[in-house]
């Protein structure tokens, strides 16, 4: 690798989902290992999946994830902008970890000229801190009809002067042409910003893909860098809603400890939040998630989770809307596991009065749980710590919705603000995302749900979760480092993209 590389550089991709935010995460620590001093930035970000940070704000959950790749606590600083949508026209703008009102689609373009300025700020200042930054550009840096006002892709390649590689996901097909149709919808001084290619996710014979490695090298002039393979392994911290698709397992299935399986149905709402909250039960050894949006499967599992949302109030109506809300209730009467996680356990509730996110008044909950629900203007955003069943636990808090009144008895105990959640029978709710991280907790709780549903044979392994986040990190950057050729990126971070690079000339540049 090049001596101490000291620069920025910007991973784009073919698309949402391309295999951006793991090549950041598997450069960020590829460098980090090799002793660099690195960061990872996006600069606009649109996810419903998010992290509270040590400095009080919200960031995308990726990000949370490539900061811990490098080395570091997560920051506002790794995510100046991050767009929360609640519905297919409006989102939550957070800048600088804090909300900063709701914007629609095309309200947001003349907005996002106004946050130049944060994003390259920002920028400027974690260059100034450390050696190299890697930044993740948002869906396609060929999305034409957004340039002028872009500052996650291209623009922010021309604000910060970056390098730009693109990364493809060949196992959807067409990798060659999302490649060279990208760079071909550039306009000359983007083109001339683009270093290379990065193939994703390849399976199969290689040397069936290097003719075509080769034509794009002739129709381009630009190398493929690296062709990463298909890795099993890799799928902790999904941030895309992509990533959590109807009827798909959650993970991968290990063998059980003892002779029973445990079977968890995670109903996928259409504006879930923090849906990795699940993530932690699908590391666990004979425990089996899967995302689910019928009755019938939430009738049929051992647990149910019902995890958070970005509109409360709607993704309730849709679960009535499906009958599922029968389902649940049923499952309730029999004494059958569910667990709400923040929004979720909203829905357990009684009633919701909500003139925040919905402006919809006072909406009837489930009415499995006990508790009455007032949404708030300020949303709350804090790294929480406490007590459950003996266990030291801790998570985070992104909610406007507070209990105001409620007769169950407390899942846990917050250290700063007492009992927390709610316990009736089976039926377990807490606020707070990443309770089921806590190692401890988590083989606590599959226990109560095997005692639950009466299944004697399951027994509970001693599965580490962050030391199986840190492994899929590792595992990651042994990837990149072996398969991209990392003094060329290094090369490329220090001095630029290589003069001379052909343009490709079309009737959109």
């Amino acid at each position: 690798m090049h001596p101490q590389p000291r620069g920025a550089l910007l991973v784009a991709g073919t698309s949402s989902d391309a295999g951006k935010s793991l090549i950041v995460a598997g450069l960020c620590r590829a460098l980090h290992r090799a002793g660099v001093s690195v960061a990872p930035f996006k600069a606009q970000n649109m996810s419903n999946n998010s992290v509270v940070t040590l400095d009080g704000g919200e960031i995308g959950r990726a990000q949370a994830m490539q900061a811990v790749a490098c080395g570091l606590a997560p920051s506002v600083r790794f995510n100046p902008v991050l767009l929360k949508p609640g519905s297919d026209r409006r989102s939550q703008v957070i800048v600088r970890g804090q909300v900063d009102g709701t914007v629609g689609a095309a309200d947001y373009h003349t907005r996002r000229v106004a946050l130049a300025g944060v994003v390259s700020d920002e920028l400027a200042s974690l260059r100034s801190d450390f050696d190299v930054v890697i930044c993740e550009g948002a869906g396609s840096p060929a999305e034409i009809n957004l340039r002028r006002s872009d500052i996650a892709n291209m623009g922010l390649a021309e604000l910060g002067d970056l390098p730009v590689i693109v990364v493809g996901d060949i196992d959807r097909g067409g990798v060659l042409a999302h490649l060279l149709g990208t760079l071909a919808c550039l306009g000359p001084s983007d083109q001339a910003r683009v270093a290379g290619f990065v193939i994703n996710k390849f399976r199969g014979d290689r040397s069936i893909l290097e003719p075509g490695l080769q034509q794009l090298l002739d129709l381009t002039g630009r190398r493929t860098i690296g062709v990463v393979p298909y890795a099993d392994g890799l799928w902790l911290d999904a941030e895309d809603s992509l990533a959590s698709v109807v009827g798909m397992p959650v993970g991968r299935a290990t063998p059980a400890v003892g002779s029973a399986r445990l079977s968890v149905a995670a109903v996928r709402l259409p504006r879930i939040s923090n849906s990795t909250d699940v993530e932690a039960l699908a590391c666990e050894p004979g425990v089996d998630v899967r995302w689910v949006d019928d009755p019938s499967s939430v009738a049929a599992a051992d647990l149910v989770v019902l995890p958070g949302s970005k509109a409360t109030v709607s993704d309730l109506g849709w679960l009535r809307g499906r009958g599922i809300d029968e389902a649940l209730t049923e499952r309730a009467r029999r004494n059958r596991p569910i667990l709400g996680i923040c929004g979720g356990y909203q829905m357990l509730g009684t009633s919701i009065v909500d003139d925040i996110e919905a402006r919809a008044g006072t909406v009837p909950g489930l009415g499995i749980l006990a508790l009455h629900v007032q949404f708030a203007a300020t949303k709350v955003l804090r790294r929480s710590r406490g007590l459950a069943a003996g266990n030291p636990v801790s998570g985070y808090e992104i909610h406007h919705g507070r209990v105001v009144a409620g007769d169950a008895g407390p899942l846990l105990y917050d250290d700063e603000l007492g009992p927390e959640g709610s316990v009736a029978g089976a039926v377990s709710g807490t606020h707070w995302h990443g309770l089921l991280t806590n190692d401890d907790f988590r083989r606590d709780y599959l226990r109560e749900v095997a005692r639950w549903v009466g299944s004697a044979g399951f027994e509970v392994g001693h599965v580490s979760f962050e030391q199986a986040r840190i492994a899929q990190l590792d595992l990651i950057a042994d990837l990149v480092e072996t398969e991209l050729d990392m003094e060329f990126v290094a090369d490329v971070i220090s001095s630029g993209v290589p003069p001379g690079l052909p343009l490709i000339t079309t009737t959109l540049s």
